[in-house]
């Protein structure tokens, strides 16, 4: 994503910060941050919420000294938004209920539409999180033979997925398959099925394709991820920053299109 950004903003004459918490869950790192650059009086804020409501206080901050806040990859839950006072100019992410839907659809399709899963969700809350695993679930509506025996939380971290997925294979030994909500947390799961010396037995599925889990797709011990283009949607980011500071009217969101992402297509 910053990548993106900065081939955006270096084309456009953009003096950009990039600034963002250690950790996905840091939001009160990410507060901070967001107090640090309305000081600073930026033209524009770009902004990944660490948290979809947690974020809004600063949110309202900036619409109150003129910065306009542009809403990257994780949607702000908007009710609540709304409910503060406060506004964004655009949406520009992915369809997190769509990957949600096309990962479940995949995996009917490779265990034939029976057997029993696990499930590994982001952080509470988070709206990328809850579409996630919304669309899954509305997938499998169609295949009642495949029964999730565990959804828990490992918020987005490879430790946590690690430990987590650990515990649910001691109490399900008999689980196929695992969706994972992004590829950190998918990870530290094939490390405790290989712990478990289960590596080959269960089928494990992730959310990003980030390159960790590309090469764990074309090694074999991962099934499958969903690509978002995060590179497309730093730049879009800085691009509609640029077109409303200009007076240009922008959309209220810009979809950026997924894509699954198995052996198959990696060799592709």
């Amino acid at each position: 994503m910053e990548k993106g950004a900065r081939e955006a903003a270096e084309i456009l004459g953009v003096n950009l910060i990039v600034q963002g918490a250690e950790r996905d869950l840091d939001v009160e790192k990410q507060m901070q941050i967001m107090e640090n650059l309305i000081q600073r009086k930026v033209d524009a804020i770009c902004l990944v919420p660490a948290g979809s409501r947690e974020i809004i206080p600063a949110i309202v901050k900036a619409n109150n000294a003129g910065i306009p806040v542009l809403n990257i990859d994780n949607r702000l839950d908007m009710d609540a938004l709304k409910e503060a006072g406060g506004k964004v100019e655009i949406f520009i992410g992915s369809d997190n209920y769509q990957g949600g839907l096309v990962m479940g659809e995949y995996l009917i399709q490779k265990l034939n539409g029976k057997g029993k899963i696990a499930v590994l969700e982001g952080v509470p809350g988070q709206e990328s999180s809850i579409q996630r695993l919304r669309g899954f679930v509305k997938a499998l509506e169609s295949a009642p033979d495949l029964e999730i025996v565990s959804s828990q939380t490992a918020n987005w971290e490879m430790s946590q997925g690690y430990d987590v997925f650990q515990n649910i294979l001691q109490a399900h030994p008999e689980i196929e398959a695992l969706f994972s909500g992004n590829d950190n947390m998918a990870l530290g799961a094939i490390e405790a099925i290989s712990a478990a010396g289960k590596t080959g037995d269960i089928m494990v599925m992730g959310f990003d394709a980030i390159d960790d889990a590309k090469e764990a797709i074309k090694n074999g011990t991962m099934e499958a991820s969903i690509a978002q283009s995060p590179r497309l949607m730093g730049k879009l980011a800085i691009e509609y920053a640029i077109k409303f500071m200009g007076g240009e009217k922008i959309p209220m969101e810009i979809p950026v299109k997924i894509k699954l992402v198995t052996r198959e297509t990696l060799q592709e």
